[in-house]
């Protein structure tokens, strides 16, 4: 059933030819940001500095395409802009974290004579904040583009198609790396046998991009988002999906994946609209939505998941799970290393105890924790492994703030979306949604978020389910349900 959209009497957009450069240049902005993409995903996920600072200077150059855009064009307001401010404010606060306070913390007085002026900041590290802030300001800026060119169901497809074909390739990468790799270098330098997944160098990192494109292509498929004679390709684009998650070894994304898929259950009700079905048609429908049913959907589906997983992983599998034991252990060796996850999140509950207001700076955990580790400094911990503690010790409870406003403001849009009467605006933000809950779970004991192509990614998935396509009066397209 289609809803035809009135048209309104507009001018053509290659009317003139400021609006065809206009337009010219759009296109190569929104090339330009799925082309970034997939180049931050090869090498090792953009996880060294200088490929992350050419991910910065790559979106600063579309930035100022996206201005010339917008003085040729006359607009350069989009959607999703209630978004932007708590992430601009956490921007805004990492820069204030910089910023030199003098002897205000009450640290020893700098030598009169002394040649180099001390930098007394509330950011134990400040040149990482300001990375941080600047790395930060890319992905912004990256949304901000994508909501801007990215926002016609054409293109939506094609972020989602991007999304998952990055997925998919990296997971038969790892693949392929498992049962062939021999010697250290596979493509890539410093990949070496039995060390990480697919082109990333920790195995955690790996399971985040594949939970995140397995949430997508699930809610995609699950609510009609695309064409039956389709579903058959994105159906085959799981399978390699979940055998690389399960084989990569990740407990956190194994956990990740449970929690999709009771997140795929709990909200499948809000997506399914019934339209002119038939009055058996509507009671067995009315059944599907219950509650009941969908419980027993979720008992099902876990069910059919951890058999398969269990089958699939095999001994691997029970011995990473055999290992999380003592990992979450409170009994320490004689070593006393410390850098179990447990013992890591004390340790950071203990620096925001110390600074609870505006925390020790962004980026900067990993100066400021060696004053809170009681350990033997065999081993320092460089992460929290849990991206909300690290929030909060790193940004107090000023960056927590910021985070639940994001939140909030996420689920606002996305929960409106699901209710779309668009088929494909209710699906996409389903498989959206699944993905981010992913990621959120995962975050519990991981970090992967601090991979550029990871965070890239969930940033495309923010602006899949947050954005609301133009049915385009602008470009002619119509809306289907």
């Amino acid at each position: 059933m289609s809803h035809p959209i009135k048209r309104q009497a507009q001018p053509a957009l290659g009317s003139t030819p400021a609006l065809r450069a206009a337009d010219v240049l759009g296109k190569i902005v929104f090339i330009g940001l799925l082309s970034l993409i997939a180049f931050t995903a090869i090498p090792y996920g953009t996880a060294e500095v200088w490929w992350k600072a050419f991910f910065v200077c790559a979106v600063l150059i579309l930035g100022i395409f996206w201005l010339i855009e917008g003085l040729l064009s006359k607009s350069w307001i989009s959607d999703g802009w209630s978004l932007v401010p708590p992430v601009a404010a956490l921007l805004l606060l990492s820069f204030l974290q910089t910023v030199s306070l003098g002897n205000l913390r009450g640290g020893p007085p700098a030598a009169a004579s002394s040649p180099t002026p001390v930098w007394n900041a509330i950011s134990v590290d400040p040149y990482q904040t300001r990375f941080f802030a600047l790395q930060l300001l890319g992905l912004l800026l990256t949304a901000v583009l994508l909501f801007r060119y990215g926002s016609t169901e054409r293109r939506l497809r094609a972020m989602i198609n991007v999304v998952i074909a990055i997925a998919v390739a990296s997971a038969v990468f790892g693949l392929l790396r498992q049962t062939t790799q021999s010697a250290a270098g596979f493509g890539l330098p410093f990949i070496s046998p039995d060390q990480g997944y697919g082109q990333f160098i920790n195995r955690n990192h790996f399971a985040f991009l594949m939970e995140m494109a397995f949430g997508l292509t699930l809610g995609l498929v699950a609510a009609g988002g695309v064409k039956r004679e389709q579903a058959l390709i994105y159906f085959a684009a799981l399978l390699p999906l979940w055998i690389a998650l399960v084989l990569c070894g990740s407990r956190g994304g194994l956990i990740a994946m449970m929690a999709q898929v009771v997140t795929a259950v709990v909200l499948f009700s809000s997506v399914v609209r019934i339209g002119k079905v038939s009055s058996k048609g509507s009671k067995l429908v009315n059944i599907a939505r219950s509650a009941p049913a969908r419980w027993a959907l979720v008992l099902v589906l876990i069910s059919g998941v951890l058999f398969g997983t269990v089958w699939l992983g095999g001994d691997q599998l029970a011995t990473r799970l055999e290992a999380s034991r003592t990992e979450l252990s409170a009994n320490e060796t004689d070593l006393r290393e410390g850098v179990k996850r447990n013992h890591v999140w004390a340790t950071t509950w203990k620096m925001f105890a110390a600074h609870p207001i505006l925390g020790v700076g962004m980026g900067a955990y990993w100066a400021a924790v060696p004053q809170y580790h009681d350990a033997s400094g065999v081993m320092t911990p460089q992460e929290a492994h849990n991206d909300y503690l690290e929030l909060l010790a790193s940004g107090g409870l000023v960056g927590l703030v910021l985070g639940v406003w994001f939140a909030i403001a996420l689920y606002r849009r996305t929960r409106e979306n699901m209710r779309s009467v668009n088929r494909f605006r209710r699906a996409a933000s389903f498989g959206a949604a699944i993905g981010i809950a992913g990621v959120a779970v995962h975050s519990l004991v991981d970090f992967g978020l601090h991979i550029i192509v990871n965070a890239l990614v969930f940033t495309t998935l923010v602006v899949i389910a947050a954005s609301k396509p133009r049915w385009a009066i602008e470009f002619g397209e119509e809306r289907h349900e």
